[in-house]
Formats: structure tokens, sequence, C-alpha cells
């Protein structure tokens, strides 16, 4: 997971804040003793202290890792090229992607086929209509000389 991500798991603000509203909403205060009320204060000040301490080792260990990929000469580009081949090759080898890769170079061999065969209608069709011309043309020719004597 890269560090952006990891960050977005965590949570910036203090839970006492909504835990709080919540405990307070729920009315759950009125049905503890004092002694116990004091005991999940404590217990609340050690869990906060502990979130603090953690973030600050995962804050540490994200700097660390920073440091050790830049001596590897790694990046984010490389990672992102890495990571953009791997889906690349992950996509490829679905089934999906199978099926639609093969349906999709059959239609493209029968397009090739078809606008061949229209290249090739074509092409004799411009051919008939050339020979037909010098047919024509050769006709013409003949018969104008031979109609100028008459």
């Amino acid at each position: 997971m890269t560090v952006a991500a990891l960050e977005g798991l965590l949570e910036t603000e203090p839970l006492q804040g909504r835990d709080e509203d919540a405990v307070a909403n729920a009315e759950f205060s009125s049905m503890l003793s004092e002694e116990e009320k004091e005991e999940l204060k404590a217990e609340l000040v050690q869990l906060e202290d502990e979130i603090t301490t953690l973030r600050q080792v995962l804050s540490a260990k994200e700097r660390h890792l920073v440091e050790i990929k830049q001596k590897l000469g790694m990046n984010l580009m490389n990672e992102l090229k890495q990571n953009f081949s791997k889906s690349w090759h992950d996509m490829q080898t679905t089934t999906a992607y199978k099926k639609t890769h093969e349906t999709l170079s059959h239609a493209g061999q029968k397009a090739t086929a078809a606008f061949s065969n229209v290249g090739t209608a074509i092409s004799k069709k411009f051919g008939d209509m050339r020979s037909h011309s010098i047919g024509y043309s050769i006709r013409h020719s003949i018969s104008m000389p031979a109609m100028r004597r008459k």
C-alpha cells in the first residue's frame, strides 16, 4: 500500500470529540459509578497516548521507507509503471478480456475481408468502365473518318 493510501486510512482528528458525543447521546454516563467513570477516563487517556505514539512510529517508518526507495532508485514514476504493467497483465488474463479480444479480432478479420471485397469490386468496376471507354473511343475514332468520307 502506498503512503497516501495508508494516510487515507488514518484519521487525523482525535477520537474523543465524536466518541464523547455518541456516549453522551446514549446516556450511558448516568448508568456508571464514579469509580467506573474514572477508570474509563484513564483508559481513554492511555488509548489516546498509544494512538499518538503509533502515528509517530508510522510516520517514522514511512520516512524510512521513502529513504530506502530513494537509495534503491525507486521513485513514484517507476512504481506507477510497475503497478500499471501488473494491472494490464492481470486484466489481459481475465476471461472477459480474452473473450472480448477474440470477438474483436474476429470482427476485424471480417471487416478486413469485406473492405477487400469492396475494393476488388470497385477496381473491377473502374476497369470495366475504362475498357468500355477505350472501346468507345476506338469505335468513335474509327467511325468518324468513315463518316467524313460519306
